[in-house]
């Protein structure tokens, strides 16, 4: 009997051991605090970005607009390119001499998150996604875009939580900016070989900008026009250039995959998201490589944008991804277009 309450004892132990290092590793995570400065700089910084419209009206006259893909490239103009005769696909992406992620490292940003919301956690598990991302067949799309095909060249980096103040209104670009800033900083990472994404809340609202017009604002249907973006920006200091993405929390209608996925909702809903960002910003990071420049009705979509496919279901609307398997793991998420195979595709 005493042998029994021994090793009853022990397993007990053991389930708290296990329970206590849980919660640690969600919340075992550096904190970056964003100043002054970094709000000052942020100001300055010379930015682009491209929006993953929500599935509402909103989103769908977002499509249509300028505000859709902020540029500061040629291209911008409104001028469609001529790339003269020959045979040509409706949907092949068109590039246009920028910058693209041959390689890179995503770190992870948790805005305010908190017991309630720990890091990773809240999301899902976007730190595993994003590991067998990396290491996947789908993946390789895009080397037909950055012209490599070896392994391992997307992979996960340090991850952090941030404090930032909240007020009546909501975040803006600016906001995200200082964010960034204030973690580009303290790591020491920038440039063409990271990606920072911005993990917000659920119930925080973004906008582009202090308008207060465009919006991710779910509980704000005038003004909830996109899901997430992408962008770049350049700081006047020694962090320079920095990739970014901003992930609002994506469970909510709108921006939310289909009920039945592998994951669930809340989990697929954020993988559909981040991946459609990150392949993205591999593929266009600036808004000047590659992308639909063609005058067929798909001027300026990128590589997730034209297989950004949706379902109904009553009266809502949701993101209608694809079953796809990531080593180990299965996935709901988009297909990316393949100029090679012209089509949608997830795999390369």
């Amino acid at each position: 009997m005493k042998r029994f309450h021994l090793l009853r004892s022990a397993l007990f132990c053991l389930m708290v051991l296990c329970v206590l290092a849980v919660v640690l590793n969600a919340a075992d995570k550096a904190t970056v605090t964003p100043g002054d400065a970094d709000r000052e700089i942020a100001k300055q910084a010379k930015s682009v970005y491209h929006a993953l419209p929500a599935r509402n009206e909103n989103g769908d006259a977002l499509r249509s607009t300028d505000i859709h893909r902020k540029l500061a490239s040629k291209s911008s103009s409104g001028e469609h390119d001529d790339h003269g005769s020959g045979t040509r696909y409706e949907g092949d992406l068109q590039y246009h001499g920028g910058a693209v992620l041959q390689s890179v490292v995503s770190h992870n940003i948790y805005v305010n998150s908190s017991a309630l919301c720990p890091p990773n956690t809240c999301w899902g598990n976007p730190e595993q996604f994003l590991k067998d991302y990396g290491k996947s067949d789908f993946v390789h799309i895009v080397d037909q875009y950055t012209g490599l095909n070896s392994d391992d060249r997307y992979t996960l980096g340090t991850s952090v939580a941030v404090n930032y103040p909240t007020s009546a209104h909501p975040y803006t670009d600016a906001d995200m900016l200082a964010i960034v800033h204030a973690v580009a900083l303290a790591s020491g990472e920038s440039g063409y070989g990271n990606i920072y994404h911005v993990f917000l809340t659920p119930g925080t609202d973004e906008c582009f900008d202090a308008t207060y017009s465009v919006c991710y604002s779910p509980d704000n249907g005038p003004t909830f026009y996109f899901c997430a973006y992408h962008g770049s920006a350049d700081f006047n200091d020694s962090v320079g250039h920095v990739v970014y993405s901003v992930e609002p929390f994506q469970n909510v209608g709108g921006c939310s995959v289909k009920p039945g996925t592998p994951n669930g909702q809340l989990a697929d809903s954020t993988n559909n998201v981040l991946s459609h960002e990150e392949t993205e910003a591999i593929t266009d990071p600036d808004g000047s490589a590659w992308w639909n420049s063609e005058c067929n009705g798909l001027y300026g979509q990128e590589i997730g944008d034209e297989c950004s496919f949706i379902t109904f279901a009553g009266n809502n609307v949701y993101f209608d991804p694809s079953a796809v398997r990531l080593g180990e793991h299965k996935y709901a998420i988009q297909p990316e277009y393949s100029n090679r195979k012209h089509g949608c595709a997830t795999a390369p």
